[in-house]
């Protein structure tokens, strides 16, 4: 058995993982697992901006850009969190330019700001120029950067190293109110090194999980192949709850058919979105910020153009993003890489003609559930010390039920901060908990199963029929029915899952088999998301109810929480769908009390 020891081991190489080992690696020794070559992550994907009321352009402060936040994720944001990112995204924005990141300027040299959907100022009166960017490119200069000040800063990373168990202690406690429970102690993970299959131990005083999002779930994705729940799914095999999973944000423009994206700051910058007759139909459905309103209710006024008969091409499946009415120097200035996506992917000259587009899965608003300072939660009260998560990957609710455009790589680098710095810490004080007995057992057994099965079904394909229910049934508009048989695919999908086999008996680079491990975790993801939608009765956000259209403050201004629990079989309660129990956790409230969304 290979161990190393660290103060605190990071899982995931993306911007929250690396914004937290920029933190940690001057405070502890620190090791970073990732699954790619750091800047691979699919932080490099985001295009738009990270937002900061700065006021370099227009007026602006960072109750406004609370209270936005709070009311683009329809009132299920905790609002304690919302306060900590806006407060801090002012110097999270600085923090950067320090480090290095090449900002668009204004005229006068300070950091240019750009529109973006649901930003407002004076609580909702007009859109505010808030998004700090660089082009169209901001993500992949925001990981450049902070790799950069990682290899400054002597952060020791494992590339290609999958992290496929945590390991967990539980011993004894009792609570304040004398009842005894089981406390969860981290000590460290379990690793598979792809270059040579084998499996390495890392014992560790602090894990922070930064491992990113489960897009993968579906076949219309903006996601990149590697986003398959791997974070989510391993907290959640070792009883960790996951919060508001069914929560999943649509992007409105991903190219058609294909799911690319095109980022919002497209029509920050004036792109406007057209149905078949030429209109501007978002000025029907948003009338004071029009294309500019929050993410989950343009991409249903787009799917709802469609299925009413408007949508464009021979098979009127999608609608358009005209861009033709602004300057072609105005463009390539500030979205350089949208339009040569356009004509790459499309065939299609943004400058005369325009793009194609609809909704395309984006993200993931639930995750594994934090406080403020991080830490993760084994319940609505219990943290589990030494346990950090940042990211996609991790649901401290700032975004509530739908996340507002540019506060994702705002959320990476405020909460990435503030668990590398947490861990850390924690490390200064705490003792590496013993490892368990044969502490790879689980993880060698499950590899093992894979590796010499030799029955006759094939990953590839259970992941496509499961990719092809998701997006038929679980996509912008979802009921009972439809997530009923979702979940009734999911049950068909598992039990041949017991029957794959992998064609690859090598050890050295097989990524076969670590496939298969993926559709493991992407089956358990879809499930716990389709079971959190069939319970939740009510629309909020990104989650959209056609046999319940409204929300539903009484019964469900609420997270929802799903555990695993192999004692539940299918139907025995409404909270309760096998194998997995939900229960809630309530809401926190500081001074914006719910209100009708309107834009």
């Amino acid at each position: 058995m290979q161990v190393h020891k660290y103060d605190v081991v990071i899982v995931g190489a993306g911007g929250a993982g690396m914004r937290a080992a920029i933190e940690s690696g001057q405070r502890a020794r620190t090791a970073v697992l990732t699954k790619l070559y750091p800047t691979r992550s699919h932080t490099g994907a985001a295009q738009g901006g990270m937002c900061a009321a700065l006021a370099n352009v227009e007026e602006d402060n960072w109750e406004w850009h609370t209270f936005d936040t709070i009311k683009g994720g329809d009132y299920l944001v905790d609002q304690d969190a919302a306060e900590v990112m806006a407060k801090e995204a002012i110097d999270a924005v600085l923090d950067l330019e320090k480090m290095g990141l090449p900002f668009n300027r204004t005229p006068e040299g300070r950091i240019d700001q750009r529109r973006f959907g649901g930003h407002t100022r004076d609580h909702g009166k007009a859109p505010v120029r808030r998004a700090c960017y660089a082009a169209d490119r901001t993500g992949h200069m925001i990981l450049q950067t902070l790799y950069q000040n990682c290899v400054k800063h002597n952060v020791e990373f494992y590339n290609e190293y999958y992290v496929l168990d945590l390991l967990i202690v539980e011993e004894d406690a009792v609570r304040e109110d004398g009842t005894p429970y089981k406390q969860k102690r981290v000590a460290g993970v379990v690793s598979y090194d792809l270059a040579s299959g084998e499996l390495h131990v890392f014992q560790a005083k602090s894990v922070v999980f930064a491992s990113g999002g489960a897009g993968k779930v579906f076949k219309t994705t903006s996601n990149a192949h590697t986003l398959t729940g791997d974070g989510m799914g391993i907290a959640f095999r070792r009883g960790i709850p996951l919060e508001d999973m069914e929560f999943f944000q649509f992007h409105p423009t991903g190219l058609a058919g294909l799911g690319i994206l095109l980022t919002e700051g497209a029509r920050g910058e004036g792109a406007i979105l057209r149905n078949s007759e030429g209109e501007r139909f978002m000025e029907r459905y948003a009338p004071t910020i029009k294309d500019l309103a929050p993410r989950d209710i343009v991409a249903r006024a787009m799917a709802n153009e469609v299925r009413e008969g408007r949508g464009c091409g021979p098979d009127k499946d999608y609608v358009l993003l005209d861009l033709t009415h602004l300057e072609p120097a105005h463009i390539e200035a500030k979205l350089p890489d949208i339009t040569e996506f356009a004509r790459t992917y499309l065939g299609v000259e943004p400058f005369t003609d325009p793009v194609p587009v609809f909704p395309t899965a984006h993200y993931a608003m639930g995750g594994i559930p934090t406080n403020i300072t991080t830490e993760v939660l084994q319940d609505n009260d219990t943290i589990v010390p030494g346990l950090y998560a940042a990211g996609e990957v991790a649901c401290v609710s700032v975004h509530g039920s739908n996340r507002l455009g540019t506060n994702s790589l705002l959320d990476i680098n405020v909460f990435g901060k503030r668990a590398g710095i947490a861990a850390a810490e924690y490390s200064k004080t705490a003792d590496f908990v013993e490892l368990p007995e044969d502490p790879e057992a689980m993880t060698r057994g499950l590899l093992s199963g894979l590796l010499e099965g030799n029955g006759t079904e094939r990953v590839a394909q259970i992941r496509k029929e499961l990719q092809d229910t998701m997006d038929a049934n679980m996509q912008v508009f979802r009921t009972k029915e439809s997530l009923e048989q979702v979940l009734n695919d999911i049950e068909k999908f598992e039990e041949r899952y017991k029957n794959v086999t992998v064609q690859d008996k090598g050890k050295r680079f097989n990524l076969d088999l670590l496939e298969a491990v993926e559709l493991g975790f992407l089956l358990d993801m879809a499930k716990v998301m389709t079971v959190g939608a069939l319970h939740r009765e009510e629309s909020r956000g990104g989650h959209y109810r056609e046999d319940f259209p409204d929300r539903d403050d009484e019964k469900f201004m609420k997270h929802s929480m799903a555990y695993l629990d192999s004692s539940v079989t299918v139907g025995s309660s409404a909270e309760s769908v096998a194998g997995i129990r939900l229960e809630t956790k309530p809401v926190v409230f500081t001074r914006y009390e719910p209100m009708e969304r309107k834009y």
